[in-house]
């Protein structure tokens, strides 16, 4: 095989994927920084979205330039970008600061300021509503059982709980609320959106819930009462930089006291009943409440001419293409050579394999959150945790591909008189050409999967609608980002196939 002939077709897939990059960027539009900016963040449930909304709003109608980082996963993420300055500010709860980010149980008022302020953070005043955790059944099986408090659960062992994965391990979440009641219950976890519906259809018994989630009337789940008082008040605030400007703060006091619990849950069922968006619910309640100029205006956070399902969708697989050709780039360009300088060191290449294969047993989302510290919010954390999932399989493959060479022939070709370095570049690897670039492929198409994970960090892709779907209750969203993704993963596979077919001779493939 003439390995410099057919090295442009090698490289065909990585400059299609890394290509995406050049497109994306000039199809997003000029950032210009003509008026302060206001970076605001929100965790990946309905009501951070609608209450980062608000502000973002606020603030927009008096002239500051926001830049939205919602959905965010859990408090770890939004609050890591928070701390490191990604963002400036994000919904959170006074229970949620104490128990979990200062992880100190009750913290008073007065305390809890005092505690942030060493932080370098402020509490903005409160929304004026306290949205705790409670455990919810099914109204059902509530009457069914006569179940009407926590305590009571101890009695029915069999009851399946499902919670989501942050009440799972946070400090005063699940373990924490078995140890208070003496609850027998084995528990799992899953993704807090899909858990209401779980429980509704009978597939799970019991769930976590917040006291103001508009799901609750239309999935028929009853709360239990909290008869040992275990819940801490959950009160909505806005957590912000010390540096928040000070005007930018006055402004956000507006909203301290104007919303209550009712209020709250009205408009978190907004979004599943009215089929509205966070942007929507927020614009229309802001303008009620006469707090943005020009009531009946066009709202300020939705732009004029929206982007079409096929804009969206073409906008999202780019930036998804950027995520990851750049990453399968650097790392084909980092585990390749790697592999073929250390393969004669056996010892090296196996502890390059196993520290490659520890990055893999790190879940995505976990490293993505100890990625913020280093590299913040955005495109670069997503690119890194991709690069290094990318490499095993490219390490994995060349080293497979070199060792794997007859050493007949190797021998023959040093009777010859080759040297190492003509056997490797003549013999060895235009041999090992199969196994490398089924490397890269299975690298790639695992990237495509991982990264749609990279909106939780605000990197965008086609993992954007599919978080925005799960927060949403919107299946349709949800199919806009995964069946791209699917296509892309399947185009890519034909890719390296046909790329296969036309550099590795039939006698290698078969």
């Amino acid at each position: 095989m003439n390995l410099r002939r057919h090295l442009p077709l090698f490289l065909v897939p990585l400059a299609l994927l890394a290509g995406g990059s050049l497109v994306a960027q000039q199809a997003a539009p000029a950032n210009l920084d003509l008026q302060p900016t206001v970076r605001i963040g929100s965790k990946a449930f309905t009501e951070s979205h609608i209450l980062a909304e608000m502000a973002a709003q606020l603030l927009e109608s008096e002239g500051y330039r926001i830049e939205r980082k919602l959905g965010l996963g859990g408090t770890l993420i939004a609050y890591q970008a928070l701390q490191e300055g990604a963002i400036d500010l994000y919904p959170e709860y006074t229970g949620t600061i104490s128990q979990v980010i200062l992880q100190q149980d009750r913290l008073s008022s007065r305390d809890l300021v005092q505690a942030l302020a060493q932080k370098q953070l402020q509490l903005l005043p409160a929304f004026g509503f306290n949205n705790s955790y409670a455990i919810a059944i099914s109204q059902i099986l509530a009457e069914a059982n006569n179940i009407s408090k926590i305590s009571e659960l101890a009695n029915w062992p069999t009851l399946r709980p499902g919670f989501s994965l942050e009440f799972l391990n946070r400090a005063d979440g699940w373990l924490a609320l078995q140890k208070a009641y003496q609850l027998p219950q084995r528990a799992s976890g899953l993704e807090h959106a899909l858990a209401y519906a779980a429980v509704a259809s009978g597939q799970l018994d019991i769930t976590d819930a917040y006291t103001t989630d508009g799901e609750l009337d239309a999935f028929s789940l009853t709360l239990l009462e909290d008869d040992r008082q275990f819940f801490p008040r959950y009160d909505a605030v806005l957590l912000a930089r010390s540096d928040l400007a000070e005007n930018a703060r006055a402004i956000l006091v507006r909203l301290a006291g104007k919303i209550d619990e009712q209020t709250m849950r009205r408009l978190n069922a907004s979004i599943s009943g009215e089929q509205l968006r966070p942007a929507q619910v927020a614009n229309r309640y802001l303008q009620q409440q006469q707090l943005l100029p020009g009531t009946g205006v066009h709202s300020v956070s939705e732009p004029q001419f929206a982007p079409t399902l096929s804009q969206r969708i073409w906008r999202n697989t780019l930036v998804h293409l950027k995520l990851t050709g750049l990453a399968l780039l650097f790392a084909c360009l980092v585990a390749i050579p790697t592999a073929l300088l250390l393969f004669q060191h056996q010892g090296i290449a196996r502890g390059i394999l196993y520290t490659t294969g520890l990055i893999q047993t790190i879940p995505a989302l976990a490293l993505l959150a100890l990625l913020i510290p280093v590299f913040g919010l955005g495109e670069l954390p997503a690119i890194i945790a991709l690069f290094l999932y990318s490499l095993l399989p490219i390490v994995r493959n060349t080293l497979t591909g070199i060792f794997g060479v007859d050493p007949l022939l190797k021998q023959v070709a040093a009777g010859m008189g080759l040297t190492p370095g003509q056997q490797l570049r003549k013999i060895e690897l235009p041999l090992a050409i199969p196994m490398i670039l089924a490397g890269i492929k299975t690298a790639a198409i695992i990237s495509i999967g991982t990264a749609t994970l990279a909106a939780f960090v605000g990197a965008g892709g086609l993992g954007e609608p599919i978080i925005s779907g799960l927060t949403l209750n919107d299946h349709a969203l949800i199919l806009e980002g995964a069946i791209p993704a699917a296509m892309l993963a399947i185009v890519a596979e034909l890719i390296f196939e046909g790329i296969e077919r036309l550099i590795v001779p039939r006698h290698l493939l078969n």
